[in-house]
Formats: C-alpha cells, structure tokens, sequence
C-alpha cells in the first residue's frame, strides 16, 4: 500500500463529514432553510418540523458511523448516493455559472465520494474491519 494512501483517505473522509455535518445540524438549527432547501430542489414541499428532526437525526448517526469508518460500503455508499443525488437535483443552475459559482463546489465533492467509496478498502484509518488484505493491492 503507497504510505500515503491511509491518510489521504481520512482526510477526504474528514473533509466529506464536515460538509455533511453542516447539511445535517441546518435541519436542528435552521429547519425553516432546510425546509426551503428540501422544497425548492427535493420538491418536498411542507416538511414539518418533526420531519425534518427525524431526518436530521438519521442523518447524524449515519455520518457519524462514516467519519469513524464503521459499515464501510453502506455508510460510504449511501453519502455518495445521496450527494450524487444533491448535485444532480441542482442540475439546472449549472446552466448559468456565473450566478451559481458555489454549486460547482459539488463537484470536487462527488470526485472525492467516489474515490473514497472505491478505495474503502484501503481506508484503514478507522474503527471498521481492516479488509486490505483480502483486495488485490494497488500498483
């Protein structure tokens, strides 16, 4: 394994859990806006409060399973899924870069989701199972 690989890896997990922290403690905080968020690009229209609690707090077991490395292709795989889902919803401001500069943040984020979802195995700096041995390594 390239010495580098493990803490590349954390990093990319820290920086991805960070972002999502954030998404997830604006459901505590700020339900009106994730409320907004939630209607104007999930067309989830009139999400209650309660609602959104629920989701939040599914949400930050999840991310915390994540950022401990627990569950690995579960945890990793359902973040990606649901950023990949967060980028493509916003789709149509992609057509006018100029007034949507921060959507393209998204981005870089999805490349790094998909490469720590491809590479988990090699993720080592966790709580989870060490599978390395079990994967061809890298070359």
């Amino acid at each position: 394994m390239p010495k580098h690989l493990p803490i590349s890896l954390l990093l990319l997990r820290l920086g991805i859990f960070v972002v999502f922290l954030f998404w997830t403690l604006d459901k505590f905080i700020k339900p009106e806006h994730a409320a907004g968020v939630m209607s104007k690009f999930y067309g989830m229209e009139s999400m209650g409060g309660t609602l959104l609690y629920v989701m939040g707090t599914v949400q930050l077991i999840l991310i915390l399973l994540f950022v401990v490395g627990l569950f690995k292709t579960w945890t990793y795989g359902i973040l990606l899924l649901a950023h990949a889902g967060s980028t493509f919803s916003t789709f149509a401001l992609y057509m006018q870069p100029f007034d949507n500069l921060l959507f393209f943040a998204a981005w870089p984020m999805l490349a790094a989701c998909i490469a720590l979802f491809l590479l988990r195995d090699w993720d080592t700096l966790t709580l989870g199972k060490r599978t390395v041995g079990k994967v061809v390594p890298l070359e």
